[in-house]
């Protein structure tokens, strides 16, 4: 029987490279930045390492999904919503009433994601894309911290 663990790759690290990636969203959808994260892969001549994704809100999250089809982020904006919606009673609504739902969305999906970066790409599968999860019904402007930790080509 062979192993199913493939070959160990071992290094130390050589760079941590940062950016700020800055998208306006459309109000409650998914984005897709997976072209912006590879191009922050490519220009940080990355080969092996780590690509930590950090989104600077509280009402919009960070999600590995299909990006085949559009329909199944569609049915993923229903199913937020009816997790947490937006007539629930919530106290906290100062900022409208979508605001407190988002921040249970966003409790939910999470603000961080790990992404293995091997031979200078990321390590996605083939109907997988990196999305920005708008919570609120309006768009806004979010801040995303891209941080590159491995080898360079």
């Amino acid at each position: 029987m062979s192993d199913p663990l493939s070959p160990i790759i071992s290094f130390a690290p050589e760079t941590i490279a940062t950016a700020t990636l800055v998208v306006e969203t459309g109000g409650k959808a998914f984005t897709d930045i997976r072209r912006e994260a590879m191009r922050f892969i490519k220009q940080t001549g990355a080969k092996d390492g780590a690509l930590f994704i950090f989104m600077r809100h509280t009402s919009a999250s960070l999600v590995i999904q299909e990006n085949a089809d559009p329909d199944v982020r569609t049915d993923l904006v229903s199913a937020l919503d009816r997790l947490a919606p937006a007539d629930a009673d919530w106290v906290h609504d100062v900022e409208g009433p979508d605001d407190m739902p988002a921040h249970v969305k966003t409790m939910l999906t999470g603000v961080s994601l790990y992404v293995p970066v091997i031979a200078g790409a990321l390590a996605l599968g083939v109907w997988q894309g990196i999305y920005i999860a708008e919570h609120r019904a309006r768009s806004h402007r979010r801040e995303i911290v891209l941080q590159f930790i491995g080898s360079r080509q």
